[in-house]
């Protein structure tokens, strides 16, 4: 990648962003041609690939921002700092939410990434993904307080059943609609609820 991306004004770089992700969420890695990407950033691909070396440089660059974005926006919302659980994943959502306002199509290419098959971006995503992942429960799970759960409870198999939950709700979420953040939030509020109820003592 060229340095010099990082010149320009954020403002700049966010539009190649979101034009970046708006593109890619709509269609498969394969199919989707890097000069749809320019046209929606307002660019010529010959500028575009002056920012970056080719189409694959520039999906993995936008999955790396995806990790980079949600860190750091968890670590403006203290997600990490709470030992109750359904407290961070409340700040969590919202952080998320955050996000989606700065990048609406970044949920949309995630979810859409994550399950790419193409070898020529799959691999790298799954390896980031799963550094991202066990850091994240990690950290989860190290600052719980157990005594606020149901006695014998399983919380690593809790987090994890959660976790999947959530993945499987953002992946019907997408195959048959753009995702709604207002929507999201309203049904993750009811998830939460249902969890807590399940599983708090």
């Amino acid at each position: 990648m060229n340095a010099k991306f990082f010149t320009l004004p954020k403002e700049r770089q966010q539009a190649i962003l979101n034009a970046g992700y708006h593109v890619f969420s709509k269609n498969s890695y394969k199919k989707t041609p890097v000069s749809e990407v320019a046209a929606a950033a307002g660019i010529s691909k010959s500028l575009l690939f002056y920012y970056f070396r080719n189409k694959q440089e520039l999906y993995l660059f936008l999955w790396e921002n995806c990790i980079r974005a949600t860190v750091r926006s968890m670590n403006a919302y203290h997600c990490y700092s709470q030992t109750n659980l359904f407290e961070m994943i409340e700040r969590g959502m919202h952080a998320k939410m955050h996000l989606m306002h700065e990048y609406p199509d970044m949920g949309n290419f995630a979810v859409r990434a994550f399950y790419e098959e193409d070898p020529a971006v799959a691999p790298a995503i799954h390896e980031s993904y799963k550094a991202f992942q066990n850091a994240d429960a990690k950290d989860a799970l190290e600052s719980l307080d157990p005594s606020q759960f149901k006695d014998g409870l399983d919380l690593q198999m809790m987090y994890r059943e959660m976790y999947l939950a959530a993945e499987g709700y953002l992946w019907e979420m997408l195959r048959h609609t753009p995702i709604d953040s207002h929507a999201v939030e309203q049904d993750f509020d009811r998830m939460i609820r249902f969890w807590k109820q399940l599983y708090l003592k």
